[in-house]
């Protein structure tokens, strides 16, 4: 079952103007914090960089698909979904948000080709339940 953000986290991480990352190694320790624009966009998270690379916060997370993330009122675990190749409406979507967002430096940074392959959608970890 995938966990889903509560109407709560989502208004934390909307009304935040930056989110930290902190992407998880193999061995679940966390790497450094990294501060990334997030947009919220029907009830998901996104984040994007200015462009694909395999080096950095990004690409680590590419590999990982792990990490923490933290805004003011809120840190949690989320798994990361590569939404790059996503369809023309995601990607609409996702750039309306950040123009919204961002304003002009939204639109003129973060919604461009490049960046749009680089969205990565953040779903929330379910929290551990004891047995």
């Amino acid at each position: 079952m995938t966990a889903i953000w509560s109407p709560h986290e989502l208004q934390c991480i909307d009304t935040a103007r930056e989110l930290y990352i902190a992407v998880k190694r193999a061995d679940g320790t966390l790497r450094r914090w990294t501060p990334i624009w997030v947009v919220c966009a029907g009830n998901q998270v996104y984040v994007r960089t200015w462009y694909r690379r395999d080096t950095g916060w990004f690409g680590h997370a590419l590999r990982s698909r792990r990490a923490r993330v933290r805004v003011p009122g809120l840190e949690a675990d989320v798994t990361i979904e590569d939404a790059g190749e996503g369809t023309a409406e995601l990607g609409k979507t996702i750039d309306t948000a950040y123009g919204t967002k961002y304003g002009n430096a939204g639109s003129t940074s973060m919604v461009t080709a490049p960046a749009a392959t680089t969205t990565l959608r953040l779903i929330p970890e379910p929290e551990s339940q004891p047995e």
